[in-house]
């Protein structure tokens, strides 16, 4: 679920910033703690998200935790991220700025995420990936949230996407509209498939997800939920949905 892993970001100068120090793997924080020394230092850590794969890292580096929570899940294990305002929860006194960063509240992925806007750079996490999408967990209404998300990052007009998986994405705004197009067609076929009078989940999900691999099918069937949830939340999804 993480490509190649999880991308940690440093960032400025006399000290840095590390944005998303990863997951609890020793020998990827001695790379970072060394690029953060040819910086002079680490003036603290910043967060997209609380998600393990990002986060676990933040004790071990022994610096302080200027925005976001150290999680011990991520969005296999059902937790949709801290809320805003829980124990523990590192939140710069002006909420839209940390540091010399931009903090733009980007919830979809996890309740908490964000991204962290330096000029026409975004530090983007898991809303949008290096390649592939992004997993996206039903919790009442995350799917909106998400899609929410996107548009107000393509509304920055930035020019480079640094995301939390993959390589950098040198063409924001076609990603992003990638990304929406891929959501909304998903919504389309299953629309279609409900309004010809399909409920079975089972095959719903072979319907509309008929290109996923097999092995990947349980968490399209968590991605096909959150649609679900979205639909019925807007009033548009029949009755009688079935196992």
């Amino acid at each position: 679920m993480t490509l190649e892993g999880t991308n940690t970001y440093v960032v400025g100068e006399n000290p840095a910033y590390v944005i998303d120090p990863g997951p609890a793997d020793e020998s990827h924080l001695e790379a970072v703690r060394a690029a953060a020394e040819d910086r002079g230092g680490i003036a603290g850590v910043l967060l997209t998200h609380s998600h393990a794969d990002h986060s676990a890292a933040v004790p071990m580096l022994n610096s302080p935790l200027l925005f976001g929570e150290v999680g011990a899940g991520d969005e296999t294990s059902g937790e949709s991220g801290a809320e805003r305002g829980s124990a523990g929860l590192a939140v710069a006194v002006d909420p839209r700025r940390v540091g010399p960063f931009e903090v733009l509240p980007t919830p979809g992925h996890a309740t908490d995420h964000v991204c962290f806007l330096l000029g026409k750079v975004a530090l983007c996490g898991d809303l949008v990936l290096g390649h592939g999408s992004s997993f996206v967990p039903p919790d009442g209404g995350s799917l909106a949230a998400y899609l929410d998300s996107l548009e107000r990052l393509r509304a920055a007009d930035l020019e480079l996407l640094c995301p939390g998986h993959g390589p950098l994405i040198e063409d924001p705004a076609a990603k992003i509209d990638e990304y929406l197009e891929h959501r909304l067609m998903r919504e389309r076929r299953l629309l279609a498939a409900l309004e010809e009078g399909e409920r079975s989940r089972a095959r719903l999900l072979r319907r509309v997800w008929d290109d996923v691999p097999e092995e990947l099918r349980p968490a399209a069937a968590v991605v096909m939920q959150a649609h679900l949830e979205k639909l019925e939340a807007e009033g548009r999804l029949p009755q009688g949905i079935s196992d």
